[in-house]
C-alpha cells in the first residue's frame, strides 16, 4: 500500500450513472483522519504514517494514548493504523487526511473485520455436502470421515467445526465511485467486509500501479 484512509462502514445503497446504469455501492464515512506519527527509513527502518480515526473520550483513554495524540494536537483515537509507503510522507503530523486522496474511477482495496458467525458446523463453515435426510440414512450433517484408521490421529489442517468469521479480510480492486466532501463519505462499488458501523481501511489497489496522491488532498 502507498496511500489510504480509515473510515466506518455505514451500509449499502445504489447510484446511477449518466447513462442510466445502476451501480451498487458501499457508503464509508471518512471523517478527516489525523496524522499521529511519521516513520522514515532513517529513524524506523521503513516509510509510513500513522493515521487516527474517531475521537475517544480521555476518560476511557490510557495516558500513553493521550500523550501520543497530544503530539499531533488532537484527541485520542479509537481506530489507529499505519499506511506504509513514501507517498503519504507528504502529510505532516497533525494534518488531516480526507477522502479526496483518491480520484473517481481509481481502484482501491478495502480491509475490514468480517461478520462473526459463532460456532458453526462443516456445512456452513467449509461448504461440505450433507448426506441424505431420509430415515434410512445414518449420515445427515455430520463431518464424515476424519481420516485413516491406521494413523490413529487427526492430521493437522483437517476441516472441522469451529468458530467462523470475525477475521481480517480484504476485498481487492473495487472502483472508487464518489467522494462527498459535505457529508464526509466515500462511495465504493460493491460490498466490503464487516458489519454496519465497523471500521475499515481503504487503500490503493496493490494490483494497480496508481499510488500517486491527488494534489487537492494536500491543500
Amino acid at each position: 500500500m502507498a496511500k489510504g484512509i480509515l473510515g466506518k462502514k455505514i451500509g449499502m445503497t445504489q447510484v446511477f450513472t449518466e447513462a442510466g446504469a445502476l451501480i451498487p455501492v458501499t457508503v464509508i464515512e471518512v471523517t478527516p483522519n489525523v496524522v499521529l506519527q511519521k516513520k522514515t527509513v532513517e529513524s524506523d527502518g521503513y516509510n509510513a504514517i500513522q493515521l487516527g480515526y474517531a475521537d475517544k473520550r480521555e476518560k476511557i483513554a490510557t495516558k500513553p494514548e493521550i500523550g501520543h495524540a497530544a503530539k499531533a494536537n488532537t484527541a485520542p483515537k479509537r481506530f489507529v493504523k499505519e499506511i506504509a509507503g513514501k507517498e503519504m510522507l507528504a502529510f505532516e503530523v497533525g494534518q488531516e487526511v480526507k477522502g479526496n486522496i483518491f480520484t473517481v474511477g481509481e481502484l482501491v482495496d478495502v480491509t475490514g473485520t468480517s461478520k462473526g458467525k459463532g460456532y458453526q458446523g462443516v456445512i456452513k463453515r467449509h461448504n461440505f455436502q450433507r448426506g441424505p435426510m431420509a430415515h434410512g440414512s445414518g449420515y445427515h450433517r455430520g463431518i464424515g470421515s476424519m481420516g485413516s484408521i491406521q494413523a490413529a490421529r487427526i492430521k493437522p489442517g483437517k476441516k472441522m467445526p469451529g468458530r467462523m468469521g470475525a477475521v481480517t479480510r480484504t476485498v481487492q480492486n473495487l472502483e472508487f465511485v464518489k467522494y462527498d466532501a459535505e457529508n464526509n463519505v466515500i462511495l465504493v462499488k460493491g460490498n466490503v467486509p464487516g458489519a454496519k458501523n465497523s471500521y475499515v481501511m481503504v487503500t490503493n489497489a496493490v494490483k494497480s500501479n496508481n499510488a500517486s496522491l491527488n494534489p487537492e488532498s494536500l491543500a
